[in-house]
């Protein structure tokens, strides 16, 4: 027998199981629903990324060395003097990323398939055949016909809306809103962040993340999200982003208003039967940073790596209890780091006074280094005892100066 594997979804996600699992020889299709779309996104990838999926410079919009902190004051700290000279962050536009991901596993033999799946029928039977029912989309924009592919397993890299997901029962998620306007700046202004990103906190901007000016190839992302709960004050958060990069963004044109769902944990079962979720799909974005493209792509890349194993590169259909192995594996790498981000982000985004502290503690270059470290190569970096020790007394010292350790008021 011949595996046959459909993977719902191309981003970075989908793409990336497509690819992994063609090259193992295993059957593999792959769906899009829209394959010009340009998710609304911050863009950022580490440095790990890069090599890790050998992506090319020309994917890679800009190379960033040196990012600011704004506080809700509007204090300023400049950050990345501790980056070596061949370390950055890679600023990307969606569609040109996805682009090359979706391209280069269909050049190894994943069957891209244009189509919206809208039905996942579950097998009545031990290893019975997953039936995708999907309305395909012809090149020439209109909607094609109907149609029905039968598979061994599915792979649910569809989003936080996932079809995928809800066919399985998988649970809900809390998930975040993500806005974001492109802006094209007149040429001097677009020299300032030629390798600048900037990140700005405030209940103004965000009252539970934070907003951000991050630069792309010939304009700037600037963008904020916060919590569902909060959904209907998201124009006037983007306004309030807006006003505090006012002087930067002077002369700009909007040549782009982008929205979209972001999950806040994972989704209560990710593996159900013979279907993975990875990705959004799966809840892979980590609190405080807002991050997905990398593990995204990672998790996705493990769940294939794990199907491969276990179906012995295609000759065997996996279990339920195989894929789950894709599960421990991710939580046992990961897990610390979601722990870590979670906690910064319920003791610093909780208040003004905690997002002044947490701006002040940024100065640090021991705290720098750690951040960097972390996010570049994504471990969480242990430091010496010393300089541990040092980060929590400039810890507790912040928030004690900036009065964010008295408890919050409710009225």
């Amino acid at each position: 027998m011949v595996l046959r594997v459909a993977v719902v979804g191309s981003g970075p996600a989908g793409s990336s199981a497509a690819e992994t699992l063609v090259k193992a020889g295993i059957e593999t299709y792959l769906f899009e629903r829209k394959l010009d779309n340009a998710k609304p996104c911050g863009g950022a990838i580490p440095l790990c990324m890069v090599d890790e999926f050998d992506l090319p410079p020309e994917i890679i919009d800009r190379r960033v060395r040196k990012m600011k902190m704004i506080s809700p004051s509007n204090v300023e700290v400049n950050i990345g003097s501790t980056l070596k000279d061949e370390e950055y962050i890679g600023m990307c536009r969606r569609e040109v990323l996805d682009g090359f991901l979706r391209d280069r596993a269909a050049q190894h033999g994943a069957k891209l398939i244009n189509g919206t799946v809208h039905t996942l029928e579950i097998p009545t039977t031990e290893n019975g055949a997953y039936t995708l029912h999907y309305t395909e989309h012809r090149e020439d924009g209109l909607v094609g016909d109907n149609r029905s592919l039968q598979v061994d397993l599915v792979i649910g890299a569809d989003g936080a809306n996932s079809r995928v997901a809800k066919a399985i029962k998988a649970g809900d998620y809390n998930y975040a809103i993500a806005f974001q306007e492109r802006i094209r700046l007149p040429d001097d202004k677009m020299a300032y962040y030629e390798d600048l990103a900037e990140m700005y906190v405030g209940n103004d901007v965000s009252p539970d993340f934070y907003a951000w000016v991050f630069p792309k190839y010939d304009h700037v992302a600037v963008g904020t999200g916060t919590m569902r709960v909060n959904q209907a004050k998201i124009k006037g958060l983007q306004a309030g982003i807006r006003a505090r990069a006012a002087k930067r963004l002077e002369g700009g044109e909007i040549i782009k208003v982008e929205a979209h769902p972001i999950p806040e944990h994972p989704r209560p079962r990710r593996v159900v039967g013979r279907v993975a979720l990875v990705g959004d799909a799966a809840g892979t974005v980590t609190k405080s940073s807002g991050e997905g493209i990398y593990f995204a792509a990672k998790s996705a890349r493990m769940c294939a790596e794990t199907i491969v194993e276990f179906s012995n590169s295609g000759a065997r259909i996996p279990t339920e209890a195989d894929l789950k192995v894709y599960l421990q594996r991710w939580d046992k790498q990961y897990g610390i780091t979601y722990k870590v981000l979670d906690l910064l982000q319920t003791v610093f985004y909780r208040s003004d006074a905690t997002r002044e502290a947490f701006v002040e503690m940024c100065s640090d270059m021991d705290v720098q280094k750690l951040t960097f470290d972390s996010y570049l190569y994504k471990t969480v970096v242990p430091a010496n005892p010393l300089v541990q020790m040092k980060i929590t007394a400039k810890t507790v010292g912040s928030l004690i100066r900036g009065h964010a350790l008295a408890p919050t008021r409710s009225w």
